[in-house]
């Protein structure tokens, strides 16, 4: 087997590293190693995302004509200095097209369009925000937004990729949390320490779900190891997402680009330390009243099983007396009970009482099949108890080699002092720790926590983000293009109460948002990479916007929200894969199929074809961006696939229903819905020339050719690609 391309490059800089030789002539790969790690200091602790945030004014420009608000004057100023302009405006099809995606993930339906058309008010398109912001399928998008991040997957990976039970509540409290926009302080919190904050509720132990998404084995080799490993998924996530910092590099050495010791990798673990990860536990969620409905369903099974029994037992009494001893012996096993009986009719017994007895043995057997309705559950964090372990530096990260004892404690680059963890409440079966945890990356003064999220937020709307590495704000990440803009956005979102809908429609609201992705030559010279915001990017729809743009064109999708999730048909090829193929794949009916690609079952080690082939999430660690790839099993996936292919009839069975027999007036119907505009003629007259040559020169049948042409239709570029 020929050696890893990557273990071939770590070998050969490995073996440059031992060659070095310091001035005095001694080999010294590893002082001259450390000497490269950035330390901490005053100088490093200048670094500008560790800076507290402060607003700066916005700059003054010189086409006041083209500011909205006051994100396009940064936006502006750049431009400016550099002696060039914006695009110009998107027409206000595409501009609809791009905001029903960007806030809901689905088309505009051609009433919507026809509608915003006709709306001449200056105010047009901010009455089309506030509507989009306050639809359910806004927090469908954007939670699928926030499970890319948390490595969101139902399935535990390797080789038996058991399910984890009742994982999609996590799902649907993220889809409720963004519907209901909840301050993002709030909803870190309840994530991080849901089961430690004073009021816990049902969606709070729910959030802590978190910590149970990551990959985990059932069946380690080395149990303390591998606690180890769990707890590094832990703080790597957590590090990343909500710091931007990459502070699982330091787990076993001083971090070699920036100032992380360490030990300080160890202080952010100690938060975690109390967590339990052999108890894979669930935690009843129901309400006081569902309990007391449940009790009293128990209490009614109860008091019905007593009475069947005293009657059993007043009828047996009447013929045990009767019964030899042989019989006697029998009588004690169920099977033969029933026979004995039916010997004492008509001497001992009437009919009628064996008749009843036989009743009540019937009814004994169903009242013992008797199950209550089952509370809800979720799955969550749980500690080993109000004392978590000690934490100690691992040498080169094995459990095994246990160094410097640590206290719990935040980047000492970040200059805060050691938190103060407060004694839990009583009753509360865990340290505290993670409480704190949270109210650190809550505080205004955490430097990093607000900036990163914006930074987020305004990647989902412009394509990439002020920051282009989003998960990484340290020494090697890309220093922000706009950074004024940055710290501006991030005082906003603070000052906003951590309001995501707020940031979203001062985003949208800007002429930055809602320029032409169109080219300008002087520009595309300049900044071929567009820097400076001079035009928006265009993008090809996300593999869920696809699936459930082709369901919502065909008119076939199932708006129903929340739940277990869903079965795809996969075929059996594909399943193949699996060590066992097929295990643990479920079969939903065509209905729930049809919702939704958000409530997909995420099996790590058996996902749906199309949403790989269009680049879905990778699940086992934090996806801060979605690559975009172009490769032939998309195309061949869209024009030959099964699925696609029903798909296409659905679509054209709803043309012929709505739009009657007229070849002109399908043609026309398709292409309103697949392109949300009205076609022109000659794209109407290239889709009855299709559909005529299918029929008359290939002698294919009418209903067979319409379903061709509702294929060719779902593969247009302007139904997957946004201006």
């Amino acid at each position: 087997m020929m050696p890893r391309i990557d273990a071939i490059v770590v070998a050969a800089l490995t073996t440059l590293a031992i060659l070095v030789v310091s001035t005095d002539g001694a080999n010294t790969a590893d002082s001259a190693e450390h000497e490269l790690e950035p330390p901490v200091n005053e100088v490093t602790k200048q670094f500008w995302s560790f800076q507290c945030v402060t607003r700066p004014d916005p700059p003054l420009v010189k086409q006041q004509e083209w500011i909205r608000n006051e994100i396009d004057a940064f936006v502006l100023a750049k431009l400016e200095a550099e002696k060039l302009r914006p695009s110009r405006p998107l027409d206000k099809v595409a501009l609809l097209r791009r905001a029903y995606y960007d806030l809901t993930g689905l088309p505009p339906r051609p009433k919507a369009v026809e509608d915003f058309l006709a709306d001449e008010s200056l105010n047009a398109f901010e009455k089309v925000i506030d509507g989009l912001l306050e639809s359910p399928h806004y927090g469908e998008k954007w939670a699928r937004h926030w499970l890319d991040l948390v490595r969101y997957a139902e399935t535990n990976s390797y080789e038996r990729d058991a399910a984890k039970p009742d994982v999609w509540r996590y799902r649907d409290y993220v889809i409720r949390s963004f519907n209901d926009d909840k301050p993002y302080d709030q909803f870190m919190m309840e994530q991080l320490a849901g089961d430690e904050l004073d009021e816990v509720t049902h969606e709070s132990i729910i959030a802590t779900g978190y910590y149970r998404l990551g990959i985990w084995q059932d069946e380690p080799v080395d149990r303390v190891q591998e606690l180890y490993e769990d707890l590094d998924d832990m703080v790597r996530t957590t590090g990343e997402l909500f710091l931007g910092l990459t502070v699982g590099c330091s787990r076993c050495h001083d971090h070699k680009l920036d100032p992380i010791p360490q030990k300080d990798y160890y202080r952010l673990l100690a938060f975690f330390h109390g967590i339990d990860r052999d108890v894979f536990s669930q935690r009843p969620i129901a309400s006081d009243q569902e309990i007391q409905e449940q009790q009293a369903e128990i209490t009614a099974h109860e008091a019905e099983v007593d009475e069947v029994n005293v009657k059993i037992a007043g009828i047996e009494k009447l013929v045990v007396d009767d019964f030899q001893s042989a019989e006697r012996e029998d009588f004690k096993h169920e099977q033969h009970k029933i026979p004995l009986i039916k010997k004492r009719v008509p001497e001992v017994l009437t009919q009628e009482q064996f008749d009843e007895y036989v009743e009540l043995k019937m009814q004994q057997k169903r009242l013992q099949d008797f199950k209550p309705k089952a509370l809800d559950q979720a799955l969550c964090v749980t500690e080993i108890g109000r004392k978590p372990r000690e934490t100690f530096v691992l040498a080169r990260g094995s459990a095994h080699t246990p160094g410097e004892m640590v206290e719990p404690g935040f980047p000492a680059v970040l200059g805060f002092p050691d938190p103060e963890i407060s004694e839990p409440r009583p009753g509360i079966q865990s340290s505290g720790r993670r409480r704190a945890l949270s109210e650190w990356l809550a505080s205004r003064e955490n430097p990093l926590t607000a900036r990163v999220m914006v930074n987020r937020i305004w990647q989902q709307f412009f394509r990439r983000g002020i920051v282009r590495s989003p998960n990484n704000f340290g020494f090697q990440g890309v220093t922000p293009t706009h950074p004024e803009l940055l710290e501006w956005l991030a005082c906003e979102f603070m000052d906003g109460g951590w309001r995501l809908k707020r940031m979203h429609k001062l985003i949208m609201l800007s002429a930055a948002y809602q320029q032409s992705s169109r080219e300008n030559e002087q520009a595309l010279t300049k900044d071929p990479e567009n820097n400076l915001f001079w035009r928006q990017n265009m993008r090809r729809l996300s593999a869920e916007e696809i699936r459930d743009s082709i369901l919502a064109v065909n008119g076939s999708l199932n708006p129903k929200m929340f739940g277990p999730s869903i079965y795809p048909v996969i075929p059996d090829e594909v399943k193949q894969g699996q060590s066992q193929p097929g295990s643990g794949w479920g079969d939903s009916s065509p209905e729930e199929r049809a919702r939704r690609s958000i409530y997909i079952h995420i099996k790590r080690s058996l996902l749906v074809p199309m949403m790989v082939a269009f680049d879905v999430a990778d699940t086992d660690n934090t996806c801060p961006i979605r690559f975009a790839t172009t490769q032939p099993t998309q195309a061949l996936g869209m024009m030959n696939s099964a699925y696609l292919n029903q798909q296409a009839k659905v679509f054209a069975d709803s043309l012929r229903e709505e739009a009657g027999d007229q070849s002109k007036d399908h043609v026309e119907l398709a292409l309103r819905r697949v392109l949300q505009r009205n076609p022109t003629f000659d794209e109407i007259a290239r889709g009855t020339d299709l559909l005529d040559l299918l029929c008359h020169e290939y002698r294919i049948d009418a209903n067979k050719a319409l379903e061709y042409y509702c294929l060719v239709a779902l593969n247009l570029n302007e139904f997957m690609y946004l201006d």
